[in-house]
């Protein structure tokens, strides 16, 4: 069931994948991005469905297909946009005393701040692949920028200092990078898919990211809510790649400053393990959502 909800900032596009009434909590699934869209985190609903839970997945404002705003003044893309839209969708949808979050990347970031800042109704999260400090994220990348080989590095700092990432050459020495950390097989229909409307409409992206996962000169620059971790009180489960663009030490950190959470390393993946060792990541979510309801 594909439906959009109508609220104060536009529309949003949303999927119903089951019954929201079958027993189990229902889970909304968070793309990254920001403004990936839905499309690469179809197989996590799929999955997940699978089992007899609900899950839902929406379009972020500003992507996809909710309403698109090129034209926004760049404070109108805070998290704290984002953070009202899951509120608004919850309730609209019925399950705003009952629902769990899975945030994928930039997702996983926006599901922390959430569950930070609006616990009521929200029973589990799973954090897959994602920082809580983007001075840490950049710090990472550039750890792993520095193994690539030499001429893409100088390719990405000449074109960077040029402040010409469009160029063809910077987005083919990007792939280098995207081939190593992002998706370490060969993409899949539904990650191409985020890829292009991305690359199509990169308005949220650009202003709150930057022209790449790595060169991060937009308004989440100095985002960083590791003090307020601590106050993350519901079962969490953080997944990530052991070559993940968000690294194990990364994630490690976040382990450590969460309580109580637990943590799973995919040997094989980097940033999607869902598509990269897709039975492992079904199996582990679906037996750590089953312990909650």
């Amino acid at each position: 069931m594909s439906e959009v909800m109508k609220w104060k900032h536009g529309n949003t596009w949303y999927r119903v994948i089951g019954d929201l009434k079958s027993g189990k909590t229902p889970l909304l699934v968070l793309h990254g991005g920001p403004g990936a869209g839905h499309n690469y985190v179809i197989p996590i609903a799929e999955q997940i469905a699978q089992t007899g839970r609900a899950t839902i997945l929406y379009d972020q404002i500003g992507c996809g297909n909710s309403s698109h705003f090129p034209d926004a003044p760049k404070d109108f893309w805070q998290p704290e946009l984002f953070m009202e839209e899951i509120l608004a969708l919850t309730k609209h949808l019925g399950i705003a005393d009952n629902y769990h979050i899975v945030g994928q990347s930039w997702g996983g970031m926006l599901g922390m701040q959430f569950a930070i800042s609006h616990p009521t109704g929200l029973k589990s999260i799973v954090i897959a692949d994602s920082p809580a400090s983007m001075d840490v994220w950049v710090s990472e990348a550039n750890k792993l920028r520095a193994e690539l080989p030499p001429e893409v590095q100088a390719t990405l700092l000449k074109h960077e200092a040029d402040e010409t990432t469009d160029h063809p050459d910077y987005v083919s020495a990007v792939d280098v990078f995207y081939a190593k950390h992002l998706c370490r097989i060969p993409q899949p229909a539904c990650v191409v898919a985020s890829f292009e409307q991305m690359g199509a409409e990169p308005t949220v992206y650009h202003t709150m990211n930057g022209p790449s996962e790595f060169h991060v000169i937009g308004s989440l620059k100095t985002w960083d809510i590791r003090k307020d971790l601590g106050k993350i009180n519901i079962p969490t489960l953080l997944v990530s790649g052991q070559f993940d663009e968000a690294t194990p030490a990364m994630v490690e950190e976040i382990h450590k400053l969460i309580p109580g959470s637990k943590w799973e390393l995919f040997p094989e993946s980097s940033h999607m393990p869902h598509v990269e060792e897709p039975a492992r990541f079904k199996r582990i979510v679906c037996e750590f959502l089953d312990t909650i309801a």
